[in-house]
């Protein structure tokens, strides 16, 4: 019993640190010097990197937080084969990774909105869900003009899409917990929807 929670403690820990890798913090800085928590939305994520350096790097960061997000659970789903940590270990890791990514140790505990990295993660545990919820997330803000819009919708369907697809119930609770989370972090997005200030994708 303490070797499984040992066990899991390090998956934790290990996917928390992947998460914690700021990505577009970093890819800022190496062009131009500058600190992207000081532009725009103060976010490190994909959305507000495109306000610094254009919309190649938006996909460029997008792209990198999705595998962020990805690789430590299908590294718990390889690694981890023994009894019921099996189940558990992708999960720990899914959730660690998506509070790494929004509360970097690497940045004082700042850091983006989790929906790349989030979206990842659903992709290893599921990737039928997750091409699913990446499809959703696409179609509502090309139509809609907001980031924000698509992620929050995509991300509150995603546990419906897991159910659907008789993913384990473990995954479906994952989705549960994400979404919540993620749209908690888009509260100042979800405000300045309400006041009709949100900006659009140019």
């Amino acid at each position: 019993m303490i070797y499984k929670f040992i066990e899991l403690a390090l998956v934790f820990a290990a996917a928390y640190l992947i998460g914690s890798i700021p990505t577009g913090y970093l890819i800022v800085k190496a062009k131009t010097g500058k600190d992207i928590r000081t532009v725009g939305s103060g976010s490190t994520g994909a959305t507000n990197v495109k306000r610094v350096l254009g919309k190649n790097y938006f996909f460029l960061v997008m792209l990198l937080d999705a595998l962020k997000g990805a690789l430590p659970v299908v590294l718990a789903k390889i690694f981890i084969s023994t009894g019921a940590s099996i189940g558990i270990a992708p999960v720990i890791s899914a959730v660690a990774v998506i509070i790494g990514h929004s509360k970097s140790i690497f940045l004082g505990f700042k850091g983006g909105k989790s929906v790349a990295s989030g979206v990842g993660t659903i992709l290893a545990l599921n990737w039928t869900a997750g091409i699913i919820i990446a499809l959703i997330w696409g179609g509502i803000t090309y139509a809609t003009k907001y980031v924000s819009v698509g992620s929050i919708i995509a991300l509150v369907l995603s546990p419906f899409i897991m159910y659907f697809l008789n993913a384990p119930i473990a995954y479906t609770l994952y989705c549960i917990l994400g979404a919540v989370y993620i749209v908690y972090l888009h509260r100042e997005n979800i405000k300045r929807l309400v006041q009709g200030n949100e900006n659009k994708v140019r």
